[in-house]
């Protein structure tokens, strides 16, 4: 059951999200409600399973490019979003760019309002050694 919240309240996040990111910049068309719901599903997907497989690959490459790369691998996980759901569509180089930071910047926001909540839900839980 926690599982299950865990993925609402993070398919919620991706969508808000995502809806940020299409209301700031005119080169994202995030189609209908239904049609940015399931973007964010498939965008939430892609950063729980592809992503991590993929900064695994890049990790050497990373390391040269002291990071760098994992911003393309960010990027990659929109525009896969983008190819996969009709409707949601980013146009142009330099909008996947911004909008992969414009989705960083969303992310750490929604992180800093829900810390205070997260820390009190964990203090309720018992302690694990």
């Amino acid at each position: 059951m926690r599982f299950l919240k865990y993925l609402l309240v993070s398919w919620l996040a991706n969508a808000v999200t995502l809806g940020v990111v299409a209301a700031v910049f005119d080169d994202i068309d995030r189609g209908t409600t239904g049609q940015l719901l399931t973007a964010a599903a498939v965008f939430g997907v892609l950063n729980t399973i592809v992503k991590p497989i993929l900064r695994l690959l890049t990790l050497p490459l990373a390391v040269v490019t002291l990071g760098i790369a994992w911003f393309f691998v960010s990027m990659l996980m929109l525009w896969l979003t983008s190819v996969l759901v009709k409707g949601f569509a980013i146009h142009g180089f330099w909008t996947f760019v911004w909008a992969t930071v414009a989705v960083w910047a969303v992310n750490v926001l929604i992180e800093l309002l829900t810390l205070r909540w997260r820390r009190v839900r964990g203090s309720r839980s018992p302690a694990v050694a």
